[in-house]
């Protein structure tokens, strides 16, 4: 089945679906959870046994979290996948782009994956399993209902793609 066609013969545009917000909030947290106690630790211990010029140390890792805050929002919005009629498109990256095309017929498996952290936050994975190594794909922080709806829906199309070779 081939893509439809736009104006003047063209193929049309995919539609591209980003991610959750709620991924971004995940991976946010997970910043400060990690780098905001350890600036207080270390201003504390160096504070304490070198000396309060040492303990200005600690503001490297809020520095850390003062840079990753903006450089996690430019990650989460260039995430982004497509169901086109023959394969699935994932797209990534902000200084390095990188988009993966995985045709169906190729999927042998497809997982739907949920860490505590991510359950917590009510998100889902899909991860792709294709017999090339080199070519599994991963779709991270998707609705729990989004991530099974895919898994069904590539399952279904791999299926039937995969019966016609």
């Amino acid at each position: 089945m081939a893509e439809p066609a736009g104006p003047a013969g063209t193929r049309a545009e995919p539609v591209w679906n980003g991610l959750p917000r709620g991924l971004l909030t995940m991976r946010r947290l997970l910043l400060v959870v990690w780098f905001v106690p350890m600036a207080v630790a270390v201003g504390v211990l160096l504070g304490l046994f070198a000396g309060p010029l040492w303990a200005l140390f600690a503001l490297l890792p809020l520095a850390f979290v003062a840079w990753g805050w903006p450089m996690l929002g430019r990650n989460w919005r260039s995430w982004r996948y497509a169901e086109r009629a023959d394969d699935l498109l994932i797209s990534r990256g902000v200084l390095w782009r990188e988009e993966t095309i995985v045709p169906y017929g190729r999927m042998q498996l497809v997982e739907v994956t949920s860490g505590p952290v991510e359950r917590y936050f009510g998100l889902a994975g899909v991860q792709l399993h294709t017999a090339a190594a080199a070519t599994d794909a991963r779709i991270p922080g998707l609705l729990p209902e989004e991530a099974e709806r895919l898994r069904d829906r590539l399952t279904a199309l791999g299926e039937a793609r995969s019966a016609g070779l």
